[in-house]
C-alpha cells in the first residue's frame, strides 16, 4: 500500500486531492492511514464496500486539509477568477454589485421611493393615503348629451355660477370650446331671453374656465356650421352676428376677431354675420358693451316698461285688429306671470273708450286668448278682481264705469271667456229713481 501511495500523480510537489504531500511534505496522518488499510486488506477483514468508503474518506479528508493549507492564489474556493479561464480574474462591478452587496467605497445612496410590490413593503407607515378621482374626457358624442341638459337648465333658473360649478366637475379635455357652440346652437332655437342668457353666460365664463382662444374656436366653428344652421334658424346669420359684437363688447372675444376674416370668407351667411357684427360695433356713441342687442327679455323687465308695452300692444290691436300680430307680441314678452296685467289695462281701457267698438274688439281678444291658453283662468280672474278693486277710484274719472262695466262683464260671461262666478262678484252701483205720484213721491232703490 506504501508503494501505491508513492506512485500517486504529482504536479509542482503538490497532490491533487489524491496525494500525500502538501507543498512537498508528507502527511503523516495520511501515511497512517493507509498502511492501516493495507494491513487490514492483507488481514482479509475488509469487504471491497468497507475498501472503497475507507478510500472516499480519507480522500475527503486530504481535500479539507488542503484547502487549508493551500497558498494564496492555489486551488482556493474563494478566488473570482472565472472557471472557465475567461475574463482579467477581476470582481464583478469593482466589488461593488452582487446580491447582499452594499456598493462600492464612497458610495452616497439617495432616498428611494418605496415600492408598493416590494414584500416588505407597510401602507401604514407611508402617511395618510389619498385617493383621487379620476374623471374620463369626454368625447364628442358624450358631452353633448351632458350639455344640453346643463344648458337648457340654465336657461330656467340664470344662475351662471351653477353652470361654472357643474363644467369644473367635467373632464371636457380639448373640446372645452364646443360648450359654447352648443350653448349659441340651443339659444338660436329660443327665445330672444335665452339668447340674452347666453351671452351673459359666454362673458362670466371666460377666465373661469374658458379662454379666450376657446371662445374664438367656438364661434370659427358657428361660422362654418351656419349653412346647416339655417335649416332650422332662418335668422341665423343676422343672430350670429349680434352673438360675435356682444361678445367682443364684453370682452369675451378678442378685438381682432373679425380682422383676421377681412377678404377669407367665402361663403356668403358667414360674410352676413360678420358684417352684422361689424355694423353695431361701429354704432355712434362708442357702445363699450352692447347690452340691448337682445333687448330686456322676460321678468328682467321693470314692472313700469312692461305696462307700457301691454298699452302701446292694446292700442295697435285697437287701430289694426289683428289678433295674431298681438298674440305674438304678448308672447315677445314672456312673461306668462304677469299677464293680469293684460286683462286689467284691457279692462280699463274699454271703460274710458267711448262707442260699443272699443268693447266688441276686446272681447273677441280676450277670448282668442282664453282659447289659445296664452291667458290662464288665474290671470283673468287677477285682472278683473283687480278692476273691481279699483272702480271706486275709476269712477272718479269715468262716472258711467259701472253701467259699461256690467255690459262688459255680460258679453265676456255670454262668450265664455270668465266664469259665472266671477261675473256674479262685478259690483254694481244701486241707482236711485223717482216714482210716479201716485206712488206717494217715494224714493224707491
Amino acid at each position: 500500500m506504501a508503494t501505491e501511495v508513492e506512485s500517486l500523480n504529482a504536479h509542482d510537489g503538490v497532490f491533487l486531492l489524491d496525494g500525500a504531500l502538501v507543498d512537498g511534505e508528507v502527511d503523516e496522518a495520511y501515511v497512517d492511514d493507509c498502511e492501516a488499510l493495507a494491513e487490514a486488506e492483507a488481514n482479509g477483514n475488509w469487504t471491497p464496500q468497507e475498501k472503497a468508503l475507507h478510500e472516499a474518506r480519507l480522500k475527503a479528508k486530504a481535500k479539507r486539509r488542503l484547502r487549508r493549507t493551500s497558498p494564496k492564489g492555489k486551488l482556493n474556493g474563494n478566488d473570482r477568477k472565472s472557471r472557465m479561464g475567461k475574463g482579467r480574474g477581476l470582481p464583478k462591478k469593482g466589488g461593488a454589485g452582487g446580491k447582499g452587496v452594499w456598493g462600492a467605497a464612497g458610495m452616497v445612496y439617495e432616498m428611494e421611493e418605496p415600492d408598493a410590490r416590494d414584500p416588505n413593503y407597510d401602507e401604514s407607515s407611508q402617511g395618510d393615503t389619498v385617493y383621487a378621482t379620476v374623471v374620463p374626457e369626454l368625447d364628442e358624442r358624450d358631452l353633448e348629451k351632458t350639455v344640453n341638459p346643463i344648458v337648457q337648465e340654465y336657461f330656467e333658473h340664470g344662475d351662471t355660477r351653477e353652470v361654472q360649478m357643474l363644467l369644473k366637475e367635467l373632464n371636457l379635455g380639448s373640446n372645452k370650446y364646443e360648450f359654447s357652440s352648443l350653448a349659441v346652437s340651443l339659444s338660436l332655437e329660443g327665445k330672444a331671453s335665452h339668447r340674452e342668457l347666453t351671452s351673459r353666460l359666454l362673458s362670466d365664463l371666460v377666465g373661469k374656465g374658458l379662454s379666450e382662444d376657446d371662445m374664438a374656436r367656438a364661434f370659427d366653428k358657428m361660422l362654418q356650421d351656419l349653412p346647416d344652421l339655417i335649416l332650422d334658424t332662418p335668422d341665423a346669420p343676422q343672430m350670429l352676428g349680434q352673438f360675435i359684437a356682444r361678445a367682443v363688447a364684453d370682452h369675451a372675444l378678442p378685438m381682432e376677431f373679425l380682422g383676421r376674416y377681412k377678404g377669407r370668407v367665402d361663403c356668403d351667411h358667414a360674410r352676413a354675420a360678420l358684417d352684422r357684427a361689424a355694423v353695431l360695433l361701429s354704432m355712434k356713441r362708442e357702445i363699450v358693451r352692447l347690452d340691448n342687442v337682445w333687448g330686456v327679455g322676460g321678468g328682467q323687465r321693470p314692472v313700469k316698461h312692461l305696462i307700457k308695452e301691454m298699452n302701446l300692444l292694446l292700442k295697435e290691436y285697437l287701430v289694426s285688429g289683428e289678433v295674431s300680430e298681438a298674440e305674438q307680441c304678448l308672447r315677445d314678452l314672456e312673461v306668462p306671470h304677469f299677464h293680469h296685467e293684460l286683462v286689467y289695462e284691457a279692462v280699463v281701457m274699454v271703460l274710458e273708450s267711448k262707442g260699443e267698438t272699443a268693447v266688441q274688439m276686446m272681447v273677441k281678444l280676450l277670448k282668442a286668448f282664453w282659447k289659445t291658453g296664452l291667458i290662464t283662468l288665474d290671470q283673468m280672474n287677477r285682472g278683473f278682481n283687480r278692476v273691481y278693486v279699483e272702480l271706486p277710484d275709476i269712477t272718479l274719472d269715468v262716472p258711467h264705469a259701472h253701467i259699461i262695466l256690467e255690459t262688459f262683464v255680460d258679453l265676456c260671461y255670454q262668450e265664455s271667456v270668465i266664469t259665472k262666478h266671477l261675473r256674479d262678484a262685478c259690483p254694481s252701483r244701486g241707482r236711485k229713481r223717482f216714482v210716479s205720484e201716485g206712488d206717494g213721491g217715494k224714493i224707491k232703490n
